[in-house]
């Protein structure tokens, strides 16, 4: 899937030579570099923007946003939507807890003894993102020189590989593994999966359960990533998927002034069933009532005050600037 080309299309649809296209999702070719070694769909650089061209972006500190043409255009609005650029839906309410811990079980498992062992066989790097209704890989070099993702989506595997798409119904550990050629006996040393699977069990996934996990990793990335934009100080990391936690996450802040945290979103965990926000500090912090959350002493907030928020998006928001200004306090 080619995320960027898609939206460009889109654009040039609407206006022909006028707009340049960001997105949230990972699109080839493979990168290179360190040390991310994967693209970064948010930014923009000169190079990449014939002149006379204004970038949209689904952040507000571009030059034009997703959100701003798709208040003129009901379709456009709904194909932003369907990919969390703007004209942002609300979340919806999950009532079915018990299936959707067996679901986010199952997309971990994927996560920690396939997506990631893929990447790290072809790059030595773990961080997944969030994609098109689920996770994947950035897009890497394989074997046979070709640009490849992998990826979760809803019920099903994706492997993109050049121009083709492959897809498998997701069943066991064991045959998703030998689709995309990972050996399960050997997984990457830099991490302790937190999931234990049988390679011939079957992996639970709902097809409900799995709209909602997406819709929650994609409403993550467009927060996260606006966060980012908006703190640009040099060591923000990028937003990342990690498999042994499971959740998208950031670093911003100050470490040697004691102002640096970990901001992120979760699709729950033993301490959590529902997804859930959080903001942690690395150095020890004054007490204050934000710091709620007795498992890990940060922050937390719920999924339920986010579905009943007139803007969820902007209440995610809200916590998170809060959480900023917290730490860069005395």
């Amino acid at each position: 899937m080619h995320a960027l080309r898609e939206a460009q299309a889109r654009l040039d649809a609407l206006a022909a030579g006028r707009y340049r296209a960001r997105v949230l999702e990972p699109s080839p070719p493979a990168v290179h570099d360190q040390p991310w070694v994967a693209d970064d769909p948010v930014v923009t650089t000169l190079e990449d923007v014939p002149a006379g061209r204004t970038v949209v972006s689904p952040l507000s500190t571009g030059e034009e946003t997703w959100d701003r043409l798709a208040r003129e255009n009901v379709e456009l609005a709904r194909w932003c939507a369907a990919r969390w650029l703007g004209a942002w839906a609300p979340l919806a309410s999950i009532d079915d807890v018990e299936t959707l811990h067996a679901t986010r079980r199952s997309w971990q498992a994927l996560a920690e003894h396939v997506l990631a062992p893929a990447r790290y066989q072809a790059s030595a790097k773990i961080g997944l993102r969030r994609t098109r209704q689920g996770f994947g890989t950035p897009f890497f070099v394989g074997s046979d020189g070709a640009d490849v993702q992998l990826r979760v989506e809803g019920t099903d595997v994706v492997v993109d590989r050049g121009d083709a798409e492959r897809r498998l119904t997701i069943s066991t550990l064991g045959d998703v593994a030998r689709t995309v050629g990972v050996n399960l006996a050997d997984p990457p040393a830099v991490y302790e999966p937190t999931t234990t699977v049988e390679a011939d069990e079957r992996l639970v996934v709902d097809a409900d359960a799995a709209a909602r996990l997406g819709d929650w990793f994609a409403f993550a990335a467009s927060v996260l990533e606006e966060l980012r934009a908006a703190a640009p100080d040099g060591p923000a990391t990028r937003v990342q998927l990690w498999p042994e936690h499971f959740d998208c996450s950031i670093d911003l802040g100050d470490d040697s002034a004691g102002q640096r945290g970990t901001f992120g979103a979760s699709p729950g965990d033993d301490g959590h069933p529902l997804p859930y926000l959080y903001v942690t500090h690395w150095a020890d912090r004054p007490a204050d009532p934000y710091w709620n959350d007795p498992g890990f002493g940060g922050a937390s907030l719920g999924y339920e005050p986010l579905t009943a928020a007139a803007d969820g998006r902007e209440t995610a928001l809200g916590f998170f600037r809060e959480g900023r200004e917290r730490l860069a306090s005395p």
